[in-house]
């Protein structure tokens, strides 16, 4: 597959709910609990923090968004945290295993150094195991684990933390 990263636009939001929302309707794989409609994926974008990274990858082909990630700041309350971004990984499932993360990756890791992010780290639910391999794969090291975090369908879930140091 000929794969391009690129930055994500306002025009690409129904291709990124068409990725996120049957994840989230799953109930499996993330802690989100509602699907986003397209306006508010669209919103989301243009008003994505400055110095964040949004990236689609697409199929050079076909032009359709395989897959998205996100860096954005870990926190705006204070200024000590700047240097530390939390980064999100979406592939749809029909494209896993194709180069898809892999491909983001290589683009997000190198753009969030140039913006001054020195640490990136990522929630994933802790039965997430394609999420954990991924992020495992792409240098990610475990730091912790937040016990029943979130409660899904009356389910306690664990996340666990991982971290990058770039």
């Amino acid at each position: 597959m000929n794969l391009i990263t690129r930055t994500a636009l306002a025009s690409d939001a129904k291709s990124i709910t068409d990725i996120v929302n049957p994840i989230i309707e799953s109930r499996r794989y993330v802690i989100l609990d509602s699907t986003f409609s397209v306006s508010d994926q669209s919103f989301f974008i243009q008003y994505f923090p400055v110095n964040g990274v949004f990236l689609v990858a697409e199929d050079h082909d076909s032009k359709t968004v395989l897959g998205y990630q996100t860096v954005e700041p870990y926190a705006s309350y204070s200024r000590a945290l700047d240097h530390v971004g939390i980064i999100t990984t979406y592939v749809d499932k029909k494209h896993h295993r194709q180069g898809v993360a892999t491909s983001l990756f290589a683009s997000t890791l190198d753009i969030a150094r140039s913006r001054g992010f020195e640490k990136l780290v990522a929630q994933v639910r802790a039965d997430n195991e394609t999420a954990l391999h991924v992020y495992l794969k792409h240098g990610f090291e475990v730091s912790g684990r937040a016990k029943s975090h979130a409660k899904i369908g009356g389910k306690y879930i664990d996340e666990i933390t991982l971290e990058l140091f770039l």
